[in-house]
């Protein structure tokens, strides 16, 4: 493998998710952080820079300044891909330049501000051919892709039924009047885009039906509320979900649940069984039967299937969870790009979120906004 070349756009010091990305980049030895442009203010992005080591040559004021001067590096020089790790606001901008700039991107998520930026970025990434990855980091977690590996093998039969919750509770009270920069932008449409808790959290649920379950969610009926005082954007929520093959679904997300830390977890029934798993205990996976007894799948366990086996990295009993997740899609993106970088055709893709997935994200996100706002009526995704 070749060690590939990592740009970051924010994530200066001082930022949550900047420092995840950067940690998760660095776990399997593939990947190794050459540049950025840190922060839309110039001292801090310099500043930033200085802290994490890189040369000041390497250290831009801009995403447009790096993208620009990138590109006329030579090529064993530059950097290979971007990671856009801003909020909302400063997705679309910066990946566009960067696939036209002949850059790979991987971003966070929701993926854009706006459906129309999206539907927009799924078209350049498919006209440009280079390499896009969305960052929904619990698709990386062994025990989901057990799961998803046993529906798709038709072990839990036809599915019936799916209930997922993503339950937060550290906006039950006003912190974005505090202070708290993760508060103040996640409850601003301007940055946010057209969902709060929706967008943050709720997108992650939405994600994770479909990458389980392998069905598409079809039409949707909304009931989302933004308790805090002043609040514009949601930050509970309730759906009825009907899905492609006939299924029937509940998700609740919220980020006003006293008392809740990331309480993101999900059960799936079938004609022959059920799963069930929870990222608060990201090992365990629970199988029910219809004629057999109960079972508890491990990472490090019998019978577990190779598309699980391969993202296990240490022994049995000791855990894997949020920057593993993230790595995981760091590893299965680093792994694709070394193939194109090899003169290679890639027939078959690595496992990681995409920009479909991304666009479906926007479009459920549009969707439960408008069902809401109609008392909760049924609307097609």
């Amino acid at each position: 493998m070749t060690l590939l070349k990592m740009g970051m756009v924010g994530g200066g010091t001082g930022s949550f998710i900047g420092d995840v990305h950067r940690k998760a980049a660095s776990i399997d030895g593939m990947v190794s952080l050459v540049c950025g442009a840190f922060s839309s203010n110039k001292e801090r992005s310099i500043a930033s820079a200085e802290a994490l080591g890189i040369p000041n040559h390497r250290a831009y004021t801009n995403f447009e300044q790096m993208i620009t001067k990138e590109a006329n590096l030579p090529e064993d020089q530059r950097m290979d891909f971007v990671a856009i790790v801003t909020p909302n606001h400063m997705h679309f901008p910066p990946a566009k330049m960067a696939l036209e700039h002949g850059f790979h991107v991987i971003c966070d998520k929701p993926m854009t501000l706006t459906l129309e930026e999206a539907i927009e970025l799924e078209k350049i990434v498919h006209d440009s051919g280079k390499v896009f990855a969305l960052t929904h980091n619990y698709t990386g977690y062994p025990m989901v892709k057990q799961a998803k590996a046993m529906i798709a093998k038709g072990d839990l039969g036809v599915i019936r039924k799916i209930n997922v919750h993503f339950l937060q509770g550290w906006l039950a009270t006003a912190v974005e009047k505090t202070g708290q920069k993760q508060a103040a932008w996640r409850v601003d449409p301007k940055k946010s885009g057209i969902g709060g808790a929706l967008g943050d959290i709720g997108t992650h649920a939405e994600n994770l039906v479909e990458y389980i379950a392998g069905i598409r969610i079809d039409e949707l009926a909304a009931d989302i509320t933004a308790f805090g005082e002043g609040r514009i954007l949601d930050d509970d929520g309730n759906i009825l979900l009907r899905l492609e093959n006939g299924a029937k679904g509940t998700m609740t997300f919220s980020q006003v649940a006293t008392g809740e830390e990331n309480n993101l977890g999900i059960k799936i029934y079938g004609t022959k069984g059920s799963i069930e798993w929870h990222q608060e205990t990201p090992n365990e996976l629970v199988v029910r039967w219809l004629d057999q007894p109960k079972q508890i799948y491990t990472p490090g366990g019998n019978g577990i299937y190779p598309e699980a086996s391969a993202y296990v990295r240490i022994p049995a009993g000791h855990p894997e969870g949020y920057l593993e997740g993230f790595a995981t899609i760091y590893r299965s993106f680093a792994k694709e790009l070394n193939e194109i970088k090899k003169g290679k055709k890639v027939t078959k893709h690595q496992d990681f979120p995409t920009v479909n997935d991304g666009l479906r994200g926007m479009k459920f996100m549009y969707a439960a906004v408008e069902s809401s706002k109609n008392n909760a009526s049924w609307i097609k995704i």
